[in-house]
């Protein structure tokens, strides 16, 4: 074969295939928080392995996102640790049944066909109609120090500054919790912009404040007896923190507006 027929299969090869760009684009309409750095994670942790052009490109078939939406998943909406989604899709890909994936028959494209219409085995989402698991509240996760890193994506020098400025902190009983590893998944996206652990003590001081604010309309809910009102109380608490998440949010970007020349 020529070498300008060797170019050409090459790139035949890989133009029904996506960019890490690409990639990334689609995730973020249902993960936004999803980096390219936290692509090439979980590629080094060996859930994913995207093909690679003769340049060393990463390219990513469909059934790459498939396993990508899965892990992102598992994480998000059920804090599994790594390792215990590395375990599930061993299981998939050893044809054996996996809480969340279903093996079916998927190619390159959404329409399930590959090189030539052809399909072949792989893993996509479990259909919608089938019943979700029962949701878990974030205070009942408890994950081990290096599953926290792992999911977050913190160094160990980071995750020990965010500790030492009381960004991060352990259970009386040891371990992390849920919203732990939201706190630590926002410090690592962060650091990627150059703000460090001791640039984020503003946000302990202005969360100690709401706490304290918060705590009065919640203490007289949180005090009655009964699911009931434990509910209208953990209610209440997800109803405040979205509006000031909200306020804050409006705030910030009305405030950048003239930099942003707009």
């Amino acid at each position: 074969m020529s070498g300008a027929s060797a170019a050409a299969s090459e790139t035949a090869r890989y133009e029904r295939l996506m960019s890490i760009g690409e990639v990334l684009a689609n995730l973020r309409v249902d993960f936004p928080d999803t980096t390219i750095s936290k692509l090439r994670f979980l590629e080094s942790e060996g859930l994913v392995e995207p093909r690679r052009t003769a340049a060393g490109y990463r390219k990513y078939s469909w059934e790459d996102v498939a396993r990508l939406r899965y892990v992102l998943t598992a994480q998000r909406d059920h804090y599994l640790p790594l390792r215990v989604i590395r375990d599930q899709l061993a299981s998939l890909d050893a044809g054996q049944s996996a809480a969340g994936l279903a093996p079916t028959a998927i190619g390159d494209s959404p329409d399930g066909r590959g090189d030539g219409g052809r399909l072949r085995p792989a893993l996509v989402a479990v259909a919608p109609t089938q019943q979700p698991e029962p949701s878990v509240d974030p205070a009942d996760v408890v994950m081990r120090r290096e599953d926290l890193l792992a999911n977050s994506g913190l160094t160990e020098s980071t995750l020990a500054a965010l500790e030492q400025y009381g960004l991060i902190t352990e259970r009386p009983g040891g371990g992390y919790d849920a919203d732990t590893l939201e706190v630590a998944t926002a410090a690592a996206r962060l650091a990627e912009y150059g703000l460090e652990a001791r640039h984020l003590r503003a946000y302990r001081a202005a969360a100690d404040r709401e706490i304290g604010l918060f705590a009065q309309l919640v203490a007289p809910l949180a005090r009655q007896n009964g699911p009931a009102a434990r509910a209208r109380a953990a209610e209440t608490v997800r109803d405040l923190t979205a509006c000031t998440e909200r306020l804050r949010g409006a705030l910030v970007r009305s405030g950048l507006r003239q930099t942003l020349g707009r």
